[in-house]
């Protein structure tokens, strides 16, 4: 019996020995808070092997909205915020909710719509081809969900002189959806659409879609990433974390990402500083 019980510890000795790398090998992995586009551009499929090859850490993304993903960071159940509204990001380190915000890259945003162009807004600028939509009463998807491209979006109506708070267009509609999803319905709907670039470029589903403006100034989409700010909530994975940072804004991560490309084309341009 007293052999048997000798037997027993050591027995649950090792497995504890053996466990114990495991679970911290487990453990290893951050968080990230991210954008549909970045996830349904194909990116984060080119990007994230590579840090886990060089690190050894896991990546998680949670893909949403750039409003949701800064709540995700807010509230703590996130490791990184990596998004686009540069407005937003600035006020999320404002109020303590990152110590850091870190450009990595950007690329534009474009006006797709149906090749026949109802509202005729091909080689417009960004502006005057949203006022002509809006009077043409064509279908016009709008994102709806707090993302970097729907807070664009209303940034550029405002601009355009109309209030969709007092009244929308006849044809606009929201989805509250991801950038894949607003594409499928402004494809089923012939209707147009804002979208980022990369999303587009690795989107199937185009139908009888087109770019029809594409260029202007106002349609520039940069991304940030920001490390939570561990003082706001003690569970973030500080060092982990700041290593994806790090790597990201490194030559090496920076190289991963210009190397992304659909059919020659690059979906984003590093330029982190």
């Amino acid at each position: 019996m007293i052999k048997t019980r000798h037997f027993l510890c050591a027995l649950l000795a090792l497995s504890g020995a053996l466990a114990a790398p495991l679970a911290q090998a487990q453990d290893k992995f951050i968080v990230v808070a991210s954008t549909t586009s970045t996830e349904q551009s194909g990116l984060f499929k080119h990007l994230l092997p590579a840090f886990t090859r060089a690190s050894g850490i896991e990546v998680r993304v949670v893909a949403v909205g750039t409003g949701q993903a800064l709540d995700l960071g807010r509230r703590g159940d996130a490791d990184v915020v990596f998004v686009h509204d540069t407005a937003a990001e600035e006020k999320f380190v404002a109020e303590g909710w990152s110590e850091k915000r870190y450009p990595v890259m950007y690329n534009d945003f474009v006006l797709v719509g149906p090749k026949a162009d109802p509202a005729q807004v091909r080689g417009a600028d960004i502006v005057a081809g949203l006022s002509k939509v809006a009077q043409s009463g064509q279908p016009f998807i709008s994102r709806g969900d707090r993302s970097g491209t729907h807070s664009a979006e209303l940034r550029l109506w405002k601009q355009a002189n109309i209030d969709l708070a007092a009244a929308k267009p006849a044809g606009y509609k929201e989805c509250g959806c991801g950038m894949g999803p607003a594409l499928n319905m402004g494809s089923a709907l012939n209707g147009y659409v804002l979208t980022d670039r990369g999303t587009w470029l690795a989107f199937k589903n185009r139908g009888d879609l087109v770019i029809l403006v594409e260029g202007d100034k106002k349609l520039f989409n940069q991304y940030g990433v920001m490390l939570v700010n561990p003082a706001k909530h003690p569970q973030v994975k500080k060092e982990l974390g700041q290593r994806f940072v790090d790597w990201l804004v490194s030559p090496a991560g920076q190289a991963v990402i210009a190397g992304y490309q659909i059919e020659g084309q690059p979906l984003f341009f590093p330029n982190a500083r």
